[in-house]
């Protein structure tokens, strides 16, 4: 099979396309031949290995997993002999953390992981990227501050992966979602919800004083320090991009700052936070946004794309 992986540090032209052989499913395993997959500015950060500091967990001189890709969708080609939840055809999609990349044809998967069945009103491309945009998003916005019906929450990075699930998920939990944005991008992040847009190339949200109870930088474009003064006195600026400076309110300040890498998360929790989005998904409460689309050969022009910063919603990487 082919897949996706890269073995040092560096710009997309370190990715490689490799032939593997296509694995064999353990007996509590799944075989899932992949239609798609995500390739997220995540995916690009480890690549690079940036912020230098990550790579104390990533490997420090070179990546010690070296797949890409963690959000999938895909077809069950066989399974392992204790299977009991998934059979032969059964359509799922999910995520795999920490070992094997999506980024390739197959992939082997336990059948107690981050998987579900796809709904019949998702597409393969529409359900690859769920677990990277909206999982992430939702963990923040239910379990680590509870978002409350009524509350008034600035999303910054709002077309984005991450942002596009955030809007859609206050909407859903209830709050007041003031979104920020590019120009070109104002009215998709409408349509998805927002009660209020700002455009960053002409207002700055930070000098808005006292007006929000949750700020979510979904992109890493600005800091708690820089953003303290927007926020309510019992707010609170949460975000899935580490810096030292989020690193360090985080841990001198913890009620005003948060953060926290979702895929650390017990697999059961993650699991049971997928299931609800699923839900919501099959209701047609929640919508997919992709950007672009590339065949897992393009993967390395997909990575430069991430980096340009223009990219809106998702990207989706197919194969053949």
């Amino acid at each position: 099979m082919k897949t996706a992986i890269y073995t040092s540090y560096g710009s997309p032209e370190v990715i490689q396309i490799v032939d593997q052989e296509k694995p064999l499913p353990k007996p509590n395993e799944v075989l899932v031949r992949i239609k798609a997959s995500s390739a997220t500015r995540a995916d690009t950060m480890m690549r690079a290995g940036i912020p230098k500091f990550g790579r104390l967990f990533l490997g420090s001189f070179k990546p010690k997993n070296t797949s890409l890709g963690t959000g999938f969708s895909g077809v069950i080609e066989s399974v392992g002999t204790e299977v009991t939840q998934f059979k032969l055809g059964d359509e799922i999609f999910g995520e795999k953390l920490f070992s094997n990349g999506t980024n390739a044809e197959f992939l082997c998967i336990a059948e107690d992981s981050i998987i579900a069945f796809k709904p019949n009103n998702l597409s393969h491309q529409e359900a690859a990227p769920v677990c990277d945009g909206f999982l992430t998003s939702y963990n923040f916005l239910k379990d680590i501050v509870n978002i409350q019906q009524g509350q008034h929450i600035l999303i910054n990075g709002a077309s984005g992966s991450l942002g596009t699930a955030a809007v859609q998920i206050a909407k859903l939990m209830g709050a007041t979602v003031t979104s920020v944005c590019s120009t070109k991008n104002i009215e998709l992040v409408k349509t998805l919800g927002a009660d209020f847009v700002i455009d960053y190339k002409n207002d700055d949200f930070t000098k808005n004083t006292n007006t929000y109870d949750v700020i979510y930088d979904s992109v890493g474009k600005t800091n708690y320090s820089k953003s303290k003064n927007a926020l309510k006195p019992s707010g609170v600026f949460i975000t899935p991009v580490l810096s030292l400076n989020t690193l360090w309110y985080s841990m001198s300040n913890p009620k005003r700052v948060k953060f926290a890498a979702t895929g650390l998360k017990k697999t059961e929790e993650l699991k049971r936070l997928f299931l609800e989005l699923v839900d919501f998904f099959k209701q047609k409460k929640l919508n997919t946004v992709i950007d672009k689309t590339y065949n897992l050969s393009e993967i390395i022009e997909a990575h430069h794309y991430l980096e340009t910063g223009r990219k809106v919603g998702n990207i989706v990487i197919v194969n053949q």
